[in-house]
Order: C-alpha cells, then structure tokens, then sequence
C-alpha cells in the first residue's frame, strides 16, 4: 500500500496536484512499483482530512495518464511500465528544474552562480 505519512500540504498550489507530485515523485524515485495498492479514496480524504473529490480527481488524473488502474467497488493500483517510469521521471525533474531556474532569475542569480550552487550542493549530499 502506498504510504501517504510523509505527505505535507505545501505550496499553494490545488491539494489534487501535490497528491499527483506526491505519488510522481514516488514512481520517480522508486519508492512506488508497478502493482502497488493506492488507499481508497474514503481512506486517504480522511487520512489527509480533505474532500474526498479532491482524491477522486487525483486518482481520476493518475487513471488518464495510465499510471493506475481504477476499479469500481475495489481497490487501485499502480499500473507502470518502463517507458511510463522514464517518462514519470523526464516530467517531474524538468518542472522541478523550471521552477528552481525560474526563482534562481528571479532573484538576480547569474546562471554561472546557479550552477556553483547545484555543484556545491550535489557534492555535500553525496557526502550525507
């Protein structure tokens, strides 16, 4: 069952969508794998204490991409493919980098400090 205990509201952006990140970034990193179970919608509202149309419209999204399999009167699945894991992947890294590229202009960082920081900040991870 995909674990939702690490989900926190952030952004303003609609509570339907950091659902779709949320279960994005899990396809992406591996942590979510084809055949795994998503809580029912009554389940993760609660769990969450939002509407339950708000899950359904996640679930309903994450259906048209393909990523998951709906069945009325039982559970969801995580249904993912290779292609669908790159693809998943591609997406996410490149709006993540948009929106770091966009705040980092925003900000009047030149694009020589932009790339001092990443490499700074990629070599102190790999050292934690």
């Amino acid at each position: 069952m995909i674990s939702f205990d690490d989900f926190r509201a952030e952004d303003g952006s609609p509570l339907y969508y950091q659902i779709l990140r949320h279960i994005r970034r899990g396809i992406a990193s591996g942590a979510i794998a084809d055949g795994d179970a998503l809580p029912s919608r009554r389940v993760l509202s609660a769990t969450l204490g939002i509407n339950p149309n708000t899950v359904q419209r996640a679930y309903r999204e994450l259906e048209e991409e393909g990523l998951i399999s709906n069945h009325s009167g039982a559970k969801s699945y995580v249904v993912l493919s290779a292609a669908a894991v790159e693809r998943v992947r591609r997406e996410l890294v490149e709006s993540e980098a948009r929106t770091l590229v966009g705040s980092l202009r925003r900000t009047g960082v030149t694009k020589d400090e932009a790339l001092e920081l990443v490499e700074r900040f990629w070599e102190e991870d790999e050292k934690a």
